[in-house]
C-alpha cells in the first residue's frame, strides 16, 4: 500500500476572526513535509471548517494516513475525549457527547496537547516576562481553566504541575498554579502575596478573549497583580511545536507500516 500523509490540525474554534487567524498562521508557518496536504479544522464556530470538512478535504486529495494534532493545552480537556472518540480512538468517550462519530476512510494517527513540552514553558514565560520587575520576589502563577468533571479535573491538575515544574526551570522564578474549576485563583493570590511574593499571573489558554480580559480580573478585583493578559498565541514557537508534532506522528506510521 502506498501511503500518503496528511495533517490535521486541531483547536477548539471561536467565533473572534483573530483567534482563527492565529491559529491558520502558526499552522502556515510550520514547517511541514514538502507536499504534504495540511487542513486546519475547528471543533466549533468556524463556518467551512469542521474537523469532517478537513477529513473530508484531506481525503478529497487521495491522503490514506491523517495525522491529527491537538492543539490544545492540556489532557484534561473534556473536548480532547470526545473528538477522540469521534475520531475512532476509544469505543466511548469518559464524558458523554453530542459529537457524533466523523466519517473517515483514511487511517487516523492522533496527537498530544501540548501539555509540559519544553517549548510551550518558553511561551508561557515570554508572555508574562514583560510585568517581571524583581524576580527574586516574584511567583509565577499560572492560571488554567481546569474543570468541574472528576477524572478530567485530575489530568488538568497533573498537566498544570507538570508544566509549571517547566516554567520554573524555564524563567528561574518560584512558580505555582491555580484552576479557574475548581475556582483556586484568588486564594492562591492571597496566599503568596500574604507571603510577601508579587503575583505574576501567566495565563494557560490559546486565546484571548473572555476568561483573559473578564474573568480573570473580575476574579483578582482589589489585588496586586501582574498581568499582561496575553494568551500563548500568537507566538513563533507554536509552529516548531506543530512541526514536532507531525514529525513524530509521520514516524508512527513508518513504524506501523512496517510492522504490517
Amino acid at each position: 500500500m502506498t501511503i500518503k500523509a496528511g495533517a490535521l490540525i486541531i483547536s477548539h474554534g471561536s467565533p473572534q476572526p483573530e483567534w482563527v487567524q492565529a491559529v491558520e498562521e502558526a499552522a502556515g508557518e510550520a514547517r511541514i513535509k514538502e507536499h504534504m496536504p495540511v487542513a486546519v479544522s475547528f471543533l466549533g464556530n468556524v463556518e467551512g471548517a469542521s474537523i469532517q470538512d478537513g477529513i473530508d478535504a484531506l481525503e478529497a486529495e487521495g491522503v490514506t494516513d491523517i495525522l491529527a494534532v491537538m492543539l490544545f493545552v492540556s489532557e484534561g480537556s473534556t473536548h480532547i475525549d470526545e473528538i477522540e472518540y469521534a475520531l475512532g480512538m476509544k469505543s466511548e468517550p469518559d464524558k458523554e457527547t453530542d459529537l457524533e462519530p466523523f466519517r473517515i476512510s483514511a487511517r487516523m494517527h492522533v496527537g498530544r496537547p501540548m501539555g509540559d513540552d519544553p517549548d510551550v514553558a518558553r511561551m508561557v514565560w515570554d508572555k508574562v516576562s514583560p510585568v517581571s520587575v524583581t524576580p527574586e520576589n516574584e511567583v509565577i502563577l499560572l492560571v488554567g481553566h481546569g474543570s468541574i468533571h472528576d477524572g478530567f479535573r485530575q489530568r488538568w491538575e497533573a498537566g498544570a504541575s507538570a508544566l509549571t515544574k517547566r516554567v520554573g526551570e524555564t524563567s528561574g522564578l518560584v512558580c505555582d498554579y491555580a484552576l479557574l474549576n475548581p475556582d483556586n485563583v484568588r486564594a492562591k493570590t492571597q496566599e503568596w502575596t500574604e507571603k510577601g511574593r508579587r503575583v505574576l499571573i501567566a495565563p494557560i489558554f490559546l486565546s484571548t478573549g473572555y476568561f483573559l480580559q473578564t474573568v480573570i480580573p473580575r476574579k483578582l478585583e482589589g489585588l496586586t497583580y501582574g498581568y499582561t493578559g496575553e494568551a500563548l498565541l500568537p507566538h513563533p514557537l507554536l509552529p516548531a511545536w506543530v512541526e514536532r508534532q507531525i514529525e513524530q506522528l509521520l514516524e508512527n506510521v513508518g513504524r506501523e507500516d512496517a510492522a504490517e
